[in-house]
């Protein structure tokens, strides 16, 4: 009287990876989803990957696979982590970036005899 379930990627180890799309991102430019792994069950949105844009910190590159049973549930297939610690390499504060260097700074006090923070408008 039992069925076997379906077979999916990674379910002879116990293992599963799974999303729910259930509607579109406020931008319009993306879907919601719920994604369902082991240990833990997420909220979160997946978007199109565009070229030329930076990769969020801590996410993931991912293929989707519609499953043949229901048609809103998706396996999840990681191609890609984006480690967090890339985070500190992108610039979180405004304004231009910081080039000046302890040399620059020594050679400034050298050719003009002064720090250059000591010089007034």
């Amino acid at each position: 009287m039992s069925e076997k379930p379906p077979e999916t990627p990674g379910a002879q180890k116990g293992e599963f990876d799974v999303v729910l799309m259930h509607g579109a991102t406020d931008d319009g430019a993306g879907t919601k989803v719920l994604r369902a792994r082991p240990g833990r069950i997420e909220t979160g949105e997946v978007r199109p990957m565009p070229d030329g844009r930076p990769l969020v910190p801590g996410g993931e590159v991912v293929r989707l696979e519609r499953r043949k049973d229901a048609p809103a549930f998706f396996d999840v297939h990681v191609e890609c982590k984006v480690p967090a610690e890339s985070a500190a390499l992108t610039r979180t504060a405004g304004g231009p970036a910081q080039v000046a260097t302890q040399a620059y700074r020594e050679s400034w006090a050298r050719t003009f005899g002064t720090a250059r923070r000591d010089l007034v408008n």
